[in-house]
């Protein structure tokens, strides 16, 4: 949205480290800050904003890829034409502008079930954007528990696991009783009337008795990534 200027309050000179598009004041420096730069987050946003902001990104950071998410098909649709170098995931929303970094350390990312795809490649993708390797374990929900026991061993080689469940939101507790991982839950949308878009795998998930969840918002993908790719990057030194 287009900010309202009042002539007798002109606005204060910029710093360096902001780029002004006129509807949208991008911070080009949080990289230098945080070891991260600044992510687009598409919902909301025109796809010709998207488009705006994932280039200014890329000018001020070319050596390593930039990232933007929860993209509209109009927005995937422009991107893939404006953007040709750009790597388009239609089932995580995403678009990564130039090249990931060298991989550092392990994220493994267990997803319940297929309907829980989208968010676990949001986290996917973000993981690596962040500079971490990643690995994943599809289809291990504790309706079929002799699932996830098959993989029981990759648990514990990573350096921080990402766990994605809907409906009651049970898995993130099972795997946290089976491996002392750092681990942190994402509760998704999926499920039936009364999961309420997601709230009942949330709190199953806040009141875990397994010790050590950690939890993000509902189908908060890219705070998932964020933060297993920071846990992996500091073992993996």
């Amino acid at each position: 949205m287009a900010r309202v200027t009042d002539p007798e309050r002109p606005e204060p000179e910029r710093p360096a480290s902001v780029a002004d598009l006129g509807y949208a004041r991008v911070d080009l420096d949080r990289a230098a800050r945080t070891g991260d730069p600044e992510v687009v987050y598409g919902a909301g946003k025109t796809p010709a904003q998207v488009l705006g902001i994932l280039r200014t990104l890329h000018e001020r950071h070319p050596d390593r890829a930039v990232l933007a998410t929860r993209l509209t098909g109009a927005t995937t649709e422009l991107l893939g034409r404006d953007l040709p170098d750009a790597v388009l995931d239609p089932v995580a929303r995403t678009a990564v502008l130039g090249p990931l970094p060298e991989p550092r350390g392990r994220v493994l990312v267990v997803s319940a079930g297929t309907s829980d795809a989208p968010v676990a490649a949001e986290v996917v993708t973000t993981a690596r954007v962040h500079g971490a390797g990643v690995e994943q374990v599809e289809d291990v929900g504790v309706a079929g528990l002799h699932r996830l026991l098959a993989v029981r061993d990759r648990l514990d080689e990573a350096d921080c696991l990402v766990v994605v469940a809907g409906m009651e939101g049970a898995l993130p507790s099972v795997v946290g009783g089976l491996t002392g991982v750092p681990l942190v839950a994402v509760p998704t949308s999926v499920g039936y009337g009364a999961s309420f878009g997601g709230l009942a795998a949330l709190l199953g998930m806040l009141n875990s008795c397994a010790p050590g969840v950690t939890v993000v918002n509902i189908d908060n993908g890219y705070g998932a990534g964020v933060f297993a790719a920071r846990v992996a990057r500091g073992r993996d030194r």
